[in-house]
């Protein structure tokens, strides 16, 4: 039995935490906080995708990217190892930082665990939460970041990036995105990916 108010007070705690987020996104014409939005979009992205989802899929979703300007990727080596490492250790410190939070509402260990073990992508494919989880990330990425990551990227770039994107996702998932709000330029991108 999920206790809603509980639920509540840590979705608040961890939009307080992304509410620092130094950088910003203009959403309908106001500067807000980045991984603000970003949370409130996987959580709305999540209520569509799953009909019931368990409470510690609903808090893995809102923090996905918990205080994700605090390890910036140019720490890292700009290649795909130092990538890798970079993603890794993010997902850790989103691990650690919804944990910390949990635990101060009154989230046992076992639930902690859980949401952890979410955020790492523990079992993907195997794991129907998990594969949920990294379903909701792909839909929001396609619906609001893959139009300005293609501003920034050829277009051989970014038919590779929707293809490994693709090969994440679940047969629902692509359903899914084959019915969301895309531009025709978009639209146009995703159908040349899937063909080849």
């Amino acid at each position: 039995m999920i206790d809603q108010a509980r639920l509540e007070k840590t979705l608040a705690a961890f939009d307080a935490a992304n509410l620092q987020d130094p950088n910003t996104e203009i959403v309908d014409g106001n500067a807000v906080a980045k991984e603000w939005i970003y949370g409130q979009r996987m959580s709305a992205q999540l209520v569509l995708f799953c009909e019931n989802p368990s409470e510690a899929l609903q808090l893995a979703a809102r923090s996905q990217h918990i205080c994700r300007w605090k390890i910036p990727r140019s720490d890292y080596p700009m290649d795909r190892s130092g990538y890798k490492k970079w993603r890794l250790d993010l997902a850790q410190m989103h691990g650690d930082i919804a944990g910390d939070i949990m635990s101060e509402q009154g989230y046992d260990e076992i639930t902690i665990a859980r949401v952890k073990d979410l955020l790492l992508k523990r079992s993907l494919k195997r794991d129907e939460e998990v594969q949920a989880l990294e379903d909701v990330i792909c839909l929001v990425f396609i619906e609001f970041y893959l139009e300005d990551f293609a501003r920034k990227h050829d277009e051989d770039k970014l038919i590779d990036i929707i293809r490994k994107t693709w090969n994440k996702m679940s047969e629902k998932g692509h359903a899914a995105a084959l019915k969301l709000p895309l531009s025709e330029g978009m639209l146009g991108l995703v159908g040349k990916a899937l063909a080849a």
